[in-house]
C-alpha cells in the first residue's frame, strides 16, 4: 500500500469545494482531505457536508494559520480570494513544518508579490509549489500541446486564443468585482491563456498591447457604494523574444458560443486548433491544404471526474500527487516562474489599457 497523502484546503468556496471533489475521486490513489480552513461559515458547512459524503473526518479551522499549526496535513490547496494568496503563501513557505502547495491561479495579484514568494520558496527547496494553471491539462489543449511540441506545425509563429463565455460568477463578499482584489480581469481570468501562449511559442514575453473596456457586465451593480471596475472584454497582443506573437480575444458576455475556448497555433508548415468543450483538435499542413485537415477527438481515459474544468483539475491533481511522491526527482509541472510570467503579462495588459500604449515586461518586472 502506498503511504496516504493528507491534504488540507485553505478556502472552501466554489473552487475549494471543486478541489475537494477532485481529491475525493483520487481516494484510490491514497489521498484524503483531513482539514479545511475558511472564515466564512456557510462555505465551511458546505465543504464539511461534502467531505462527510465521502466518509472523511475533517477538522475545521477558521484561519489558515491554525490549519498549518495543527500539523494534520502534508499538502495544502490554496483556493482563497486572489488578494489573500501572497500572505497565505508566505505563511505556508515560512512555517516550521513543510507543506507542499497547490495554489490557485493567479499566483498573486502583483508581480512584486510573486517575486517575493519565489524568493522565499528558494530558501525552502524541500517544499513543492505548483500554480493552478490547469488549462494545460484539458484533453484537447494537452493534445494540441503534444502535437506542437512534436513539430506537427513546424516553428510556431502565431498563437490566437479566443475565450467567449459568461460573466464572472458571484463569489463570497463579491471580492472578484474589483481590480484591487483580483488583479484585474487580464490577471484573474487570462493568466491561463498567457501561460498557454508561452508553452506553444517556447519563448518569453517582451511587450504587450491591449484594448479593453467595461461594456455590458456589472455596470448596474453597486457594492459599498462602489461600482465594479473589472473589464468584460479585451483584445491583447503579446510579442515574444523569438519573434512569435500571441493574441487573446476575450468576451465575457458571449454565452451564445458553441465553444468557450478556441485555440489556434500556426507554424511555418501547418496549423493546429483546439476547441473546448467540444474536445476536438484540427490539424492541417500548408501542403495538404484544407482538404487534408484532420479532425482528432481528444480524450484522456485517466479522468474519473470532469467537474467544472473538463477533467483538467483532476489531471492536475494526479500529476501533482506524482510529483509529491517523486520529490527530488523533478520540479512541479507548473512552477512559480510560470505563475510569475502569466501574471506579468496580465499586469502589462491592464497597464496598456489604462495608458493606451505598449507596455514592456521589463517595465512591470522592475516596477
Amino acid at each position: 500500500m502506498r503511504e496516504r497523502v493528507k491534504y488540507g484546503i485553505i478556502g472552501v468556496g466554489m473552487m475549494g469545494r471543486e478541489h475537494l471533489l477532485n481529491l475525493a475521486h483520487l481516494q484510490s490513489e491514497g489521498v484524503s482531505v483531513v482539514c479545511i480552513a475558511d472564515p466564512h461559515l456557510p462555505s465551511q458547512q458546505l465543504a464539511l457536508k461534502l467531505a462527510q459524503s465521502f466518509n472523511w473526518s475533517v477538522k475545521v479551522f477558521s484561519g489558515h494559520q491554525e490549519l498549518l499549526d495543527s500539523g494534520l496535513c502534508d499538502v495544502v490547496i490554496v483556493s482563497t480570494p486572489n488578494m489573500t494568496h501572497y500572505q497565505i503563501l508566505m505563511d505556508i513557505i515560512n512555517h516550521p513544518k513543510p507543506h507542499h502547495v497547490l495554489v490557485e491561479k493567479p499566483l498573486c495579484t502583483t508581480v512584486q508579490d510573486c517575486k517575493k514568494v519565489i524568493d522565499a520558496a528558494r530558501l525552502r527547496p524541500e517544499i513543492l509549489v505548483q500554480v493552478g494553471l490547469e488549462y494545460r491539462y484539458m484533453p484537447p489543449v494537452a493534445k494540441l500541446i503534444e502535437l506542437v511540441k512534436g513539430g506537427a506545425v513546424g516553428q510556431v509563429k502565431m498563437v490566437a486564443i479566443r475565450e467567449h463565455r459568461f460573466p464572472f460568477l458571484v463569489k463570497v463578499n463579491d471580492w472578484n468585482r474589483f481590480n484591487s482584489n483580483s488583479g484585474g480581469t487580464l490577471v484573474e481570468k487570462c493568466c491561463h491563456f498567457f501561460d498557454l501562449m508561452r508553452l506553444f511559442v517556447a519563448a518569453n514575453p517582451v511587450r504587450v498591447m491591449a484594448s479593453g473596456a467595461i461594456d455590458v457586465n456589472h455596470k448596474d451593480e453597486i457594492y459599498d457604494g462602489k461600482v465594479p471596475d473589472i473589464i468584460d472584454n479585451a483584445f491583447v497582443i503579446i510579442e515574444f523574444d523569438n519573434g512569435s506573437r500571441g493574441m487573446l480575444d476575450l468576451c465575457m458576455f458571449a454565452e451564445g458560443s458553441k465553444n468557450e475556448q478556441e485555440i489556434s497555433v500556426v507554424g511555418d508548415i501547418g496549423k493546429g486548433e483546439a476547441f473546448v468543450p467540444e474536445s476536438v483538435v484540427h490539424l492541417g499542413t500548408r501542403t495538404a491544404g484544407r482538404a487534408g485537415v484532420q479532425t482528432l477527438k481528444a480524450e484522456d481515459k485517466r479522468i474519473k471526474y470532469e467537474g467544472l474544468h473538463h477533467g483538467s483539475s483532476y489531471l492536475e491533481h494526479l500529476n501533482f500527487l506524482s510529483d509529491i511522491r517523486d520529490q527530488g526527482a523533478r520540479a512541479p509541472a507548473v512552477g512559480l516562474q510560470d505563475g510569475l510570467l502569466s501574471v506579468a503579462i496580465g499586469v502589462a495588459g491592464q497597464l496598456s489599457i489604462e495608458h493606451g500604449r505598449f507596455v514592456t515586461i521589463e517595465e512591470v518586472m522592475n516596477d
